[in-house]
């Protein structure tokens, strides 16, 4: 193995490394903070706006930053965002010693946290084809889905033991270290191995004539432009399970809060467990099949959610089929997710890919407020079987569309062969 190669090697492996603390270090903090809110205010109001402190930043600011990390040195920007949430958590850790920890202090920091982060996450993934050889690009994307993945479900646990046995000052140095160590990580690696940096051109441009640029890119691609209209509309639709889940299985079916964890905690694992299928799997060869099979599977899970509400199941059985579907449900998420970006990571030119991903967060998050809100309404006037059949066979109708034929053979030319070619052949 050459030096590149394993220098290579090294970065699959930091990166894993420094993606987990970030994703785990998030996920510990909006829970255990969450917590906070509900133990101080005793008000779901509150902890709503945490939420909403979490997903309104990324979804303004996502396409500044992925200017950001194509204007600039992507190993600076990520550094520098990752310091600065160093900075924000310690920046808390001060207040809570001298003015004790307060609401509107969470908030700041949840919000401010998030940008930061925001700024790490679309600078690291824009890196992938620099840090990582071509032919482990995918399995650098599984990684990172893995590690999501895993943070969806020990970031609870973790926040939930912190803040039931470590008073908030001992959480947030725990929080400062994790972060301190990913500064270490990231300063080992070369982010120009595969690649150089921007070019005299793209120096030209000034921010709003960068962004314009970014969109306009996306624009004139049409597989890319379908990519982003997909991620807009399986959120949109991911709403009806957020919502539905807690709503049919808790109030609905009356299941244990217990069994009720456990079958959350399963749709975390069905996506760890497809992470882990594409990180050994060779490499797609059509990434937009994939995730058109992955969507049909989606939607099909989500009409059989409200199976048992229709035809009687016993307890346990109702236990099983839930934490069956769930586990699929997550398997097949990963199954969209990671294929559409190992196809940007091949597709998209390193000058635009920050822009690409940036505009993709907001795509994938602009959607979910106005969803949780809509569902929120569905749900108390049609009803679970009124709300999700529906949906289902609206998304299904919407896949079969966005990824018709002409689509595809565009993306995948290989998959229709014109007929003129063919019948040569036979006469061959």
């Amino acid at each position: 193995m050459d030096v590149k190669l394993k220098r290579a090697t090294y970065h699959l492996w930091t990166f894993a490394f420094s993606k987990f603390i970030s994703s785990f270090g998030n996920s510990i903090y909006v829970f255990a903070m969450s917590l906070f809110i509900l133990t101080m205010t005793g008000s779901a109001m509150n902890f709503a706006i945490n939420m909403i402190c979490t997903i309104l930043p990324r979804t303004i600011l996502a396409p500044f930053a992925g200017y950001i990390a194509d204007r600039f040195p992507k190993k600076g920007v990520v550094l520098s965002s990752q310091v600065v949430s160093l900075l924000i958590v310690s920046g808390l850790l001060a207040y809570t010693i001298t003015s004790g920890l307060s609401v509107i202090a969470i908030y700041a920091t949840t919000a401010l946290l998030t940008i930061s982060q925001m700024f790490t996450g679309v600078a690291f993934t824009s890196s992938i084809t620099r840090l990582v050889d071509e032919a482990r690009i995918q399995k650098a994307t599984a990684i990172n889905q893995m590690v999501v993945s895993s943070s969806t479900i020990g970031g609870p646990i973790i926040g939930g033991m912190l803040f039931a046995f470590s008073p908030i000052q001992v959480f947030l140095v725990i929080f400062i270290i994790a972060f301190f160590l990913a500064v270490c990580v990231e300063a080992t690696m070369d982010f120009t191995l595969y690649g150089s940096e921007r070019t005299k051109e793209e120096k030209k441009e000034n921010m709003w004539q960068g962004m314009k640029a970014g969109f306009l890119f996306i624009h004139q691609q049409p597989i890319i432009r379908t990519i982003v209209g997909m991620a807009l509309v399986v959120n949109f639709f991911t709403g009806a399970l957020l919502i539905g889940m807690p709503f049919i299985l808790v109030e609905t079916l009356q299941i244990d809060t217990r069994h009720f964890g456990i079958i959350e905690g399963i749709l975390a694992g069905g996506a760890l467990l497809g992470g882990l299928y594409f990180s050994i799997k060779k490499d797609v060869v059509f990434p937009l099949m994939n995730v058109k099979q992955g969507l049909l599977a989606f939607s099909c899970l989500m009409t059989l959610f409200v199976l048992p509400l229709i035809v009687f199941i016993p307890y346990n059985g109702i236990v099983i089929f839930y934490s069956m579907v769930m586990l699929l449900i997550g398997f097949s998420i990963t199954y969209v997710n990671t294929p559409i970006g190992v196809l940007l990571q091949k597709r998209v030119s390193d000058q635009y890919k920050g822009r690409v991903f940036g505009i993709l967060e907001t795509g994938a998050t602009a959607l979910m407020p106005l969803s949780f809100i809509l569902y929120g309404f569905m749900y108390d006037f049609l009803g679970p079987i009124g709300t999700l059949l529906p949906s289902g066979v609206l998304l299904l109708a919407v896949t079969l569309y966005l990824l018709r034929k002409k689509i595809m053979s565009s993306a995948h030319p290989e998959l229709h062969p014109p007929k003129t070619k063919i019948v040569e052949n036979m006469y061959m």
